[in-house]
C-alpha cells in the first residue's frame, strides 16, 4: 500500500509540474488515443448559472511539498470513463468548476472503458487527477463515483454482480456505432447482414459486397472489454460469434484501428469500426470514410428516429445508493445538462436548442 501511494504521489507531482505528462502516465490513458485539440469553442456559453450543487471541497497542504495541496472531492463526483466521453467530462468541469483550459487534461484523467469499470466495481480511486494551476492533487483515496461512456459488457455486468454492486445506468446522449473503410474503397454502404457475414467469415472478398476488385477483406477488431468491441458483440452481431481475428488484426486503441484502416499498406483491404463522435471529434484521419448501413447515414435525425440501425447511448453509470452520483446523473438529463452535452458536440436525447 505504501509503495502504491508513493507511486501515485510521484505521478501526480510529475503531472502538476508537466500537465502534458499526465496524458501518458495513467493505465490505459485515453489521452494517447486523441489527436484533436479539445479547447472550448469560441462561441462557448455557460449554462450552469448556480454552481453550488456540485463543487470540489476543501484543500489541505501536501506535507513536505510547499505550494502543493490535496483537495477532497466535495459534492463533485469523481468520474472515470470511455475515451469517447473525455470532451463531455471536460465540458462538465468547465461548467461546474470553472476550470481553465490548461487544467482540463490533468483533471479529466480517463483510463478507458474496462479500467474505468474495474475501478467502479472495486470502489477504487481514479489516481493522478490534478488541478495544475492551483498545485492541487485530488484526493486519491476517494473511489470513482461514476463512469461516463459506453455501457458495461456481459463480463463487466457479471463482475459487478459478483462484487455486490448494483448498477444504475442513465442514458445521457446518442451516438452512432459506425463502420470505416479506406477513402479509396468504392464501397459506400453495406447492409447489416453483409457486415455480420464479413465478421463471421462468410464474406471475404470486397467484390462480394460491391467492390470493384477481388481484394481480400481485412476485418479489424478491438480487444474484448473495450467499449467498441462490446457494441460489436452485443449490438451488431445479433447473437453470432465473431470469427477470431487474424494475428495483428486486433487494435489495442481506437486510434490504432483508424490508422490501420486509413494509412497502413493494406488499408485498401481493411474495414473497422468506431463511434461517429470519436471519428469526427477526437481522432481525425483524412484517409477513411464512414459507411452507410442499409443505405442509411448516421445523422442526428436518423439516430433519434431509429432509422440508423446501430444507434447507441452513452451512459452515466454509478452504483445504486450513491445519491450524489444519482443527483448528477439526473442533472445530466435535464435541459441544462443536455445543453452542455450538445455544446460539447454530442447528440442530446431531445432538442434543447
Amino acid at each position: 500500500m505504501y509503495l502504491k501511494k508513493t507511486l501515485c504521489l510521484i505521478l501526480c507531482l510529475a503531472s502538476l509540474l508537466s500537465p502534458a505528462l499526465a496524458e501518458d502516465t495513467a493505465q490505459g490513458s485515453s489521452w494517447s488515443q486523441i489527436n484533436q485539440s479539445l479547447k472550448r469553442r469560441e462561441d462557448w456559453q455557460r449554462f450552469v448559472a448556480d454552481r453550488s450543487a456540485f463543487a470540489v471541497g476543501s484543500q489541505t497542504p501536501l506535507e513536505g511539498y510547499e505550494g502543493l495541496y490535496i483537495m477532497d472531492w466535495g459534492t463533485y463526483p469523481s468520474i472515470d470513463g470511455s475515451t469517447v466521453c473525455v470532451p463531455m467530462a471536460m465540458e462538465l468541469a468547465r461548467q461546474w468548476l470553472d476550470l481553465p483550459e490548461e487544467d482540463l487534461n490533468g483533471f479529466v484523467n480517463f483510463s478507458t472503458t474496462p479500467y474505468a469499470y474495474e475501478r467502479l466495481f472495486s470502489h477504487a480511486p481514479n489516481p493522478t487527477v490534478t488541478i495544475a494551476s492551483r498545485g492541487v492533487m485530488m484526493d486519491d483515496t476517494h473511489p470513482v463515483d461514476m463512469v461516463l461512456g459506453t455501457g458495461p459488457n456481459a463480463d463487466e455486468r457479471k463482475a459487478a454482480e459478483d462484487a455486490g454492486v448494483k448498477l444504475a445506468m442513465v442514458p445521457v446522449c446518442y451516438d452512432a456505432f459506425v463502420f470505416l473503410v479506406n477513402s479509396e474503397n468504392p464501397v459506400d454502404t453495406l447492409t447489416a447482414d453483409e457486415i455480420r457475414s464479413i465478421y463471421t467469415g462468410g464474406v471475404f472478398l470486397w467484390s462480394q459486397v460491391g467492390g470493384e476488385e477481388d481484394l481480400p477483406i481485412d476485418a479489424y477488431q478491438r480487444p474484448h472489454g473495450s467499449g467498441s468491441q462490446t457494441a460489436m458483440e452485443e449490438l451488431v452481431m445479433d447473437g453470432l460469434n465473431l470469427t477470431a481475428a487474424k494475428e495483428n488484426y486486433i487494435s489495442d486503441g481506437m486510434a490504432d484501428l483508424i490508422a490501420q484502416v486509413g494509412n497502413y499498406p493494406n488499408s485498401r483491404r481493411a474495414i473497422g469500426y468506431s463511434y461517429l463522435y470519436y471519428v469526427d471529434a477526437l481522432y481525425r484521419e483524412g484517409s477513411i470514410k464512414v459507411l452507410k448501413v442499409d443505405g442509411v447515414a448516421p445523422t442526428g435525425e436518423n439516430l433519434r428516429s431509429g432509422a440508423y440501425p446501430f444507434t447507441v447511448y452513452y451512459y452515466a453509470v454509478y452504483e445504486e445508493g450513491n445519491e450524489n452520483a444519482a443527483r448528477f446523473a439526473r442533472w445530466l438529463t435535464s435541459d441544462e445538462g443536455q445543453k452542455c452535452a450538445a455544446q460539447a458536440g454530442y447528440i442530446p436525447l431531445r432538442d434543447v436548442e
